[in-house]
């Protein structure tokens, strides 16, 4: 093998190794900020509570905590993530589409953003530090 080779393997490994963690740390942030989202609506931060059994509102922030608490930890995370990336697009097709076009218009940014993070993390997985990937390793 020669000295190049052998450092673009090197190179590769090392890739991964920063890629796998910054994946982590991104799924991390993102889920424990839609937990206070799910919190938020569930009468954790303000009196702003979604009554109690009321569709869809109580619902999506009982999905949102849970759901979030998951990928926070990194168990489920993918078909979490496709949940959670349904979910937020319902909110953006339902809730602020039909007041405008734009989600900058439509005030929509935050579940646009998600829905796509949350499918991001369907098809990637959950990065080096989550309880599935040690679930997966321990298989092996």
């Amino acid at each position: 093998m020669t000295q190049t080779a052998a450092a673009t393997t090197t190179e590769v490994g090392q890739t991964a190794k920063w890629q796998g963690l910054a994946l982590s740390v991104v799924r991390v942030v993102v889920s424990f900020l839609f937990l206070c989202h799910g919190l938020q609506k569930m009468g954790f931060f303000d009196k702003a509570a979604v009554p109690v059994g009321t569709w869809p509102g109580w619902y999506a922030g009982v999905i949102e905590t849970v759901g979030s608490l998951l990928i926070l930890a990194g168990l489920f995370t993918r078909p979490v993530a496709v949940l959670l990336s349904g979910t937020m697009a319902y909110a953006y097709f339902v809730v602020h589409q039909p007041d405008a076009l734009l989600p900058l218009q439509n005030k929509g940014e935050t579940a646009a953003l998600y829905s796509w993070i949350f499918l991001l993390f369907a098809v990637v997985g959950p990065g080096t530090y989550a309880l599935d990937t040690l679930r997966r390793r321990r298989k092996s």
